[in-house]
C-alpha cells in the first residue's frame, strides 16, 4: 500500500482515523437526535420521518454501511492506540496523578465500552425489534413509547447518554486538535463547541426517555 499504508499504521495515522471517523459519527448522532425529537410533535411526524428513511432504500443502506465502517475503524484505532500506549510504558507509575486531565478524558475508554454496548442494544431494541416487547415495523412512535416505558431500559439509555456526554466533550476537543484546528485564538471556541455538543445532544436524547417515563408523551 506504499506511503498510505505506512501512514495508516503510524500513530499519527491512527489518530487521524479516529478524528475523521469521529466526525462522521458525530454528524450522524446530531442528525439522529434531531430526527428523534419529532416524537414531541406526535405520532404522524415521527412515523412519517421513519417511513421516509425506509423509503430511501439504497441511500439508507449506504449510510448504514458508512457508519458501520466508521464505527469499526474508530474502535480499531482506539484499541491500537491504547495498546501502543501500554507497550510504551509496560510498568505503571508508582504514584499516578493526572491533575490536568479532564474527567471526560479519564473515563473515555470506559465510556466507549458502555457506548458500544448501547449501540448493539439500541439496534436490537428499536431498529430490528429483537429485544422489543411489542415491536411494529410501521409504528416508530409506539415503539418508542413502549420501549421506554420499561424502567430498566430507560435507566440504561440515561446511563449511556451520560457516557455519550463525556465522550463527546473529550472527543470533540481532541478531534479539532488532531485535524489541525488548534490555535490560541480558536481554542476558546473549540471548548465552547465541545461543551455545547456534550450538553445538547445527550440532553436531547434523554428528554425523549424522560418524557415517556413521566407520561409527558403518550
Amino acid at each position: 500500500m506504499g506511503w498510505f499504508g505506512t501512514f495508516y499504521r503510524s500513530t499519527i495515522g491512527q489518530k487521524m482515523v479516529m478524528a475523521v471517523t469521529g466526525l462522521v459519527l458525530l454528524g450522524f448522532v446530531v442528525g439522529h437526535m434531531l430526527g428523534n425529537l419529532l416524537v414531541f410533535q406526535g405520532p404522524a411526524s415521527l412515523n412519517s420521518y421513519a417511513e421516509l428513511l425506509k423509503a430511501s432504500g439504497l441511500i439508507l443502506w449506504t449510510v448504514r454501511l458508512i457508519l458501520l465502517g466508521s464505527l469499526y475503524l474508530h474502535i480499531s484505532a482506539a484499541v491500537t492506540l491504547t495498546l501502543r500506549n501500554r507497550q510504551a510504558r509496560p510498568e505503571g507509575y508508582d504514584r499516578h496523578e493526572t491533575p490536568a486531565s479532564s474527567w471526560s478524558a479519564l473515563t473515555l475508554r470506559v465510556g466507549g465500552v458502555i457506548l458500544l454496548a448501547f449501540v448493539v442494544f439500541h439496534l436490537l431494541h428499536l431498529t430490528s425489534g429483537t429485544l422489543h416487547p411489542a415491536f411494529s415495523p410501521t409504528d416508530a412512535y409506539n415503539n418508542v413509547l413502549i420501549g421506554f416505558s420499561i424502567p430498566a431500559v430507560a435507566a440504561f439509555y440515561l446511563v449511556a447518554m451520560a457516557a455519550l456526554a463525556l465522550h463527546l466533550h473529550h472527543g470533540a476537543w481532541s478531534l479539532f486538535q488532531t485535524l489541525g484546528w488548534n490555535h490560541p485564538h480558536f481554542n476558546p471556541v473549540r471548548r465552547r463547541v465541545a461543551t455545547t455538543l456534550a450538553v445538547v445532544v445527550p440532553v436531547g436524547f434523554s428528554a425523549i426517555v424522560l418524557a415517556v417515563a413521566f407520561g409527558m408523551v403518550r
